[in-house]
């Protein structure tokens, strides 16, 4: 049944839909001059990241991969416009209800904003101005669809009351459907005279296509050539006009704060970058590096392959003649250093392999690449850490912490405040200008990308990002391996059939990969050749396939003796386990 009451509705959530996409628009154009990390949608999203429970982050990030943060901005954005619906209908009861609405998210977006990383008042700005559009426009909106509904209101109610004059003066005459009466309107099933066939027989009952009377009566278009029905024309058309003023101003806005944060990059000093010689060359790969086999994976993965997982949902674009390294804490005195002075120290070149924690057995979230920078522990040592001391909780710009244990870095390991990546500056995503490289780490305890400050501390003392949300202070990474080909559910003919894949133990390194097929007899696999024990290694196994479907596992053994588990446990809390296995049809 299409009530009054229904077409108000429709009316006010179109009102709100439209108020929310300019509000938030103006609020893109905002923090396109301003800051674009304060952008409403930004700043709610990464609220959402911090207060994710565990389980629903390995959820996401096992359901959707490295498409996670995109799912969760249009999840923001569903909760927005729906909350928006909401306050579109009840501004068309009292505007002032619409008002409390928008002041209600308006204060979630501005606690969001302000309580950000480094937030300033400047954070405040786009979304205050992006209210207050809404507000504005919200206003417009209402204000015009009123007119507009009251102009057919009072078009029906004059239609009625011609209609019912007409009826008092003559009989009763029963037209055919669509048929005008003697008054030049349709009958819509109102009134004592007899309708069209869509009104009910006493002028109140329901017609054949189900609605009432009055919402039959409600319906029916008003003549253009009537004043009611100019009228309705006229506030359509004004309401039209609005909403798409207010389009248009989210589409500027969106796109026009977009393209102010893009010119805020930094991708022209980051090209402008000229690294020195390394005072400490990575070696030449040797030779068998990489096995002739097609679908392995290679042994350096290129930039734009390397896995991306943190929490940023706006990449930082820092200008490293601005950035600065500072670290403090419990030391004997404070060290603050520059890009050009972190250039000017020896740079070493290493390649090594890094991991998340979040990567499910045989997962996609690993990468190996040569790295080029300062000694971490070289630093660390001039400030000259206090006893006592055991973490160095590092902090990026956007607010994210890693805890890495302080006697891992000193230890001797090729630890790097890294600035270049395969022979290039930083990618942006991967921590431009610089970032932090500690091999046998898991990335959420030590790969600090974006990094800025380094506390040294202790562990009972502080508690890194990801602490306190379920993962453990310590992240060694465990030994593991995967199979890359044959892929899991292809079909491979019968015969000689190469199985072959990737192992890691970072800083342990990988002495054996074996190999079994449907759970019988392990088999030794060749491996690769590698530049020293930090970095992953590639094995191959030739497998004489026989008609069926058959199960292939793997698993590795380190340097230390130690063989990976076929115990299956999660990511949660400090690294999956179990052995990898793809599954193939032979024929």
């Amino acid at each position: 049944m299409t009530s009054r009451t229904g077409f108000s509705r429709w009316w006010g959530a179109a009102c709100g839909l439209v108020a929310a996409a300019a509000a938030m628009g103006i609020g893109q154009l905002l923090a396109g001059f301003t800051v674009p990390a304060a952008s409403p949608v930004v700043a709610v999203g990464e609220a959402a990241i911090d207060r994710t429970p565990l389980a629903v982050k390995d959820w996401a990030t096992s359901t959707f991969g490295t498409s996670d943060k995109a799912v969760l901005l249009a999840g923001v954005l569903v909760v927005v416009f729906g909350y928006s619906i909401v306050v579109g209908v009840l501004a068309m009861r009292r505007l002032i209800l619409g008002f409390l609405g928008l002041a209600i998210f308006a204060g979630l977006g501005l606690a969001a904003a302000l309580t950000r990383h480094g937030a300033t008042a400047s954070y405040a700005v786009p979304t205050l101005f992006g209210a207050a559009a809404g507000a504005l426009m919200l206003w417009w909106l209402v204000m015009t669809a009123r007119r507009a509904t009251s102009a057919g209101s009072a078009g029906r109610a004059g239609r009625a009351t011609a209609a019912g004059s007409a009826a008092d003066r003559l009989p009763p005459i029963a037209f055919g459907p669509g048929r005008a009466d003697d008054t030049g309107w349709v009958s819509a099933g109102g009134g004592a005279r007899a309708g069209d066939g869509r009104g009910g027989r006493d002028g109140d009952g329901a017609g054949q296509d189900g609605d009432a009377g009055d919402g039959a009566r409600e319906r029916e278009p008003l003549p253009a050539w009537t004043p009611a029905g100019q009228a309705r024309q006229s506030a359509r058309r004004q309401f039209l006009f609005a909403a798409g003023a207010g389009v248009a101003a989210a589409a500027i806005g969106e796109y026009g704060g977009r393209s102010l944060a893009t010119r805020k990059n930094v991708s022209l000093a980051q090209a402008a970058v000229r690294f020195p010689r390394a005072a400490v060359a990575a070696p030449p790969l040797p030779a068998g590096a990489n096995l002739p086999v097609p679908g392995i994976s290679p042994f350096i993965t290129p930039n734009g392959q390397f896995y991306r997982v943190d929490t940023a949902l706006l990449v930082p674009q820092v200008d490293p003649s601005n950035w600065q390294l500072r670290i403090h804490g419990m030391v004997s005195r404070e060290v603050v250093i520059t890009f050009d002075e972190l250039l000017r120290r020896p740079l070493i070149e290493d390649y090594v392999t890094l991991c998340c924690v979040s990567n499910p057995v045989a997962g996609p979230y690993i990468g190996n690449a040569k790295w080029l920078g300062a000694s971490y522990a070289s630093l660390i040592r001039s400030a000259g850490p206090k006893p006592g001391a055991d973490q160095l909780l590092c902090t990026s710009v956007d607010g994210f912490t890693s805890g890495t244990p302080l006697e891992v870095v000193l230890d001797g390991r090729d630890a790097l405040i890294a600035v270049a990546m395969n022979g290039t500056a930083l990618p942006t995503a991967h921590g431009f200008p610089a970032r932090l490289v500690v091999p046998g780490l898991y990335g959420y305890v030590s790969a600090c990308k974006w990094v800025t400050d380094i506390e040294v501390t202790t562990f009972a003392a502080a508690q890194a990002y990801w602490v306190p949300r379920g993962w453990s202070q310590l992240g060694p990474i465990k030994t593991e391996s995967r199979i890359d080909v044959p892929a899991g559910g292809s079909a491979v003919q019968a015969g000689r059939v190469a199985v072959a894949g990737v192992a890691w133990a970072q800083h342990k390194g990988i002495d054996a990969v074996e190999v079994r097929v449907d759970r019988g007899p392990w088999h030794q696999a060749t491996l690769a050749s590698v530049p020293d024990i930090d970095t992953w290694r590639q094995w191959a196994w030739q497998w004489d396939a026989t008609k069926g479907t058959h199960l292939i596992e793997a698993r590795a053994t380190d340097k230390t003796g130690y063989t990976q588990t076929s115990a299956v446990t999660d990511v949660a809390p400090n690294g999956a386990t179990g052995y990898p296995s793809t599954q193939v049809n032979v024929s």
